[in-house]
């Protein structure tokens, strides 16, 4: 498979963009946050052990994301492009996915972003309950408030996009992801990406950049 991981702190975009390329490049899209939600709404096994993590802005164990992402990647062909975004995020993660030939990681782009720009899309951001479907209080609000424009789902505040959950997300992230962008540097498989750009712009870098 060709595999590339988008990586970045909550809040910098690279769900967003992870969507779009589904749509219009042919990439199949795993957001191991929308996973896990789904998971947690379903009361799976999995769904269950992360529940408490994920309600606190806890990093989900790395046995946990690995369940997760090993059965969604089984039965895929090997020429699929996959883009796997919020996963790894430790470097015991990305070496689970080396370990095997058919997951190892071709490329890593990382989204850079100002941490006081991070606070103010997380705590303004708004979500489909349903679809999923990304908003914005100030920058992409729906056409008519609390409902989406997609599916007429319900928008809501995620409990994890709190401003005291955000401040505890990012401070999680910074420690324990940093060392990731280390390991994909030094394997020569990471790029940075100016993130504080308009989405537009930055999606036709990305198309560049994967094709």
């Amino acid at each position: 498979m060709n595999i590339t991981v988008f990586l970045g702190a909550p809040g910098s975009g690279k769900g967003t963009q992870a969507k779009r390329l589904a749509e219009s490049q042919n990439f199949i899209h795993f957001s191991t946050g929308d996973m896990l939600r789904s998971a947690m709404k379903a009361e799976t096994d999995v769904g269950k052990k992360a529940k408490g993590f994920v309600d606190k802005g806890d990093l989900v164990p790395d046995n946990v994301m690995i369940e997760l992402i090993e059965a969604a990647l089984t039965g895929i062909p090997n020429n699929t492009k996959i883009i796997l975004d919020g996963f790894p995020r430790t470097v015991p993660q990305a070496e689970a996915l080396d370990q095997k030939i058919s997951t190892a990681v071709n490329r890593a782009l990382y989204f850079l972003v100002p941490e006081k720009d991070l606070i103010t899309r997380l705590t303004g951001r708004r979500v489909c309950e349903k679809c999923g479907e990304p908003y914005h209080v100030e920058s992409l609000p729906p056409k008519k408030e609390g409902v989406c424009d997609k599916c007429g789902g319900n928008v809501i505040h995620r409990k994890d996009d709190s401003a005291e959950v955000v401040g505890h997300r990012l401070q999680v992230f910074h420690k324990l992801t940093s060392p990731l962008l280390s390991y994909y540097k030094t394997k020569n498989r990471l790029k940075e990406l100016d993130g504080n750009r308009p989405i537009d712009t930055l999606q036709k870098e990305l198309v560049q950049i994967l094709n």
